[in-house]
């Protein structure tokens, strides 16, 4: 029976890696067609993640939901209608950033240690923070996102090869090596258009 669980599990790891690495991939090239595959990986990911009693990682994968959801649609139509540019955060997005890391990581250690049955309370509430302030960044096109999800995935690594998912840890990897190739892409969009801006001036 464990066996069988195992392999199903190790099965939907790659069906939902598959589909996440095209997601990252596609968010490196500033493409928006990236939230559709990301939203197919995070329903994939809520079902390893319930059997595998990832408890903050599952309310942080219906948080990726809305998000992806709403990245689509501010992406596509930005404030004015139009699509909205790759820009650097403002202080008051840093701050807000900043205070969700805290605030999720309180209230998630909180709730994991003192309500579930998890063996992991912090590193699992620290990975959970950081990564919704990165992808509220991502949703709002900030280049910052990047930062904020590869500390998520630096401290996801470990812990997922504790609880044995494998394949979800090789992904993480993989997210961690791209975030790092995304945040200087992003970069080189922001200077040239910095450039070009002078250009016209």
């Amino acid at each position: 029976m464990m066996t069988d669980l195992f392999s199903q599990l190790t099965l939907l790891q790659w069906i939902g890696t598959s589909f996440g690495v095209v997601q990252v991939l596609l968010a490196r090239k500033n493409n928006i067609n990236n939230y559709l595959f990301g939203i197919v990986s995070i329903l994939i990911s809520l079902w390893v993640l319930y059997k595998s009693k990832l408890y903050a990682d599952i309310l942080l994968n219906l948080y990726y939901l809305v998000m992806s959801i709403y990245g689509w649609f501010y992406w596509k139509l930005g404030k004015q209608n139009t699509e909205a540019p790759i820009s650097y955060s403002s202080t008051k997005e840093h701050g807000i950033a900043l205070g969700v890391v805290v605030g999720c990581f309180s209230l998630m250690a909180y709730w994991l240690s003192q309500h579930t049955d998890s063996d992991v309370p912090i590193w699992d509430a620290i990975v959970v923070a950081f990564a919704w302030a990165g992808m509220w960044l991502m949703a709002k096109r900030k280049i910052e996102n990047w930062v904020y999800l590869n500390i998520s995935n630096f401290i996801s690594v470990p812990l997922l090869i504790y609880k044995e998912l494998y394949v979800y840890a090789g992904l993480t990897t993989f997210l961690f090596i791209v975030a790092v190739s995304g945040y200087f892409k992003w970069k080189h969009i922001l200077d040239n258009k910095t450039q070009e801006e002078h250009a016209r001036a």
